[in-house]
């Protein structure tokens, strides 16, 4: 299997789509962020110093899809037509779960765009809380489904 993003001469360079198909295409991203019980206190209760941290971190994310081309250098800027940034709180973990949905039509994916949105998301939820807790974790940032284009659907652990 050779990579797309080196030439014959293994240099770095922008995959040319021009010739692949414009088909609709999505992809689903999904991270964590670890807190103590008391931290995720403060983000179900609204009680953070800094704020509403779901709501700042689902712009985050959402703006961060819209801008992965500026930050990942051979990413192809895309035409989004959705970003969806889900936050949910989890006793459980305890701490944060993150979901980003983003769809396009175009003739690349949009995984490292909902992916960028998942790890921008998750860094915001660091930052508007690291007053509280210092050693939070962020983990579990991956790809669980795409769709569309050549490749078809990929769906992880399936």
């Amino acid at each position: 299997m050779s990579l797309t993003h080196f030439d014959g001469e293994g240099r770095a360079h922008m995959v040319d789509v021009s010739r692949k198909e414009v088909t609709s295409r999505i992809a689903v991203a999904e991270g964590w962020v670890r807190m103590s019980p008391a931290t995720l206190d403060l983000v179900q209760q609204g009680t953070a110093k800094k704020g509403d941290v779901l709501g700042v971190a689902r712009l985050a994310g959402i703006m961060a899809a819209k801008k992965t081309s500026d930050l990942i250098p051979l990413c192809h800027p895309l035409p989004i037509t959705k970003v969806a940034v889900e936050l949910e709180a989890d006793p459980a973990l305890p701490g944060v779960r993150i979901a980003a949905t983003v769809k396009t039509t175009g003739q690349t994916g949009v995984e490292m765009e909902a992916l960028t949105a998942v790890s921008t998301a998750a860094l915001t939820i660091y930052d508007m809380l690291k007053a509280a807790e210092k050693s939070m974790e962020i983990g579990g940032i991956r790809v669980v489904l795409k769709d569309g284009g050549k490749s078809g659907l990929y769906e992880a652990g399936a």
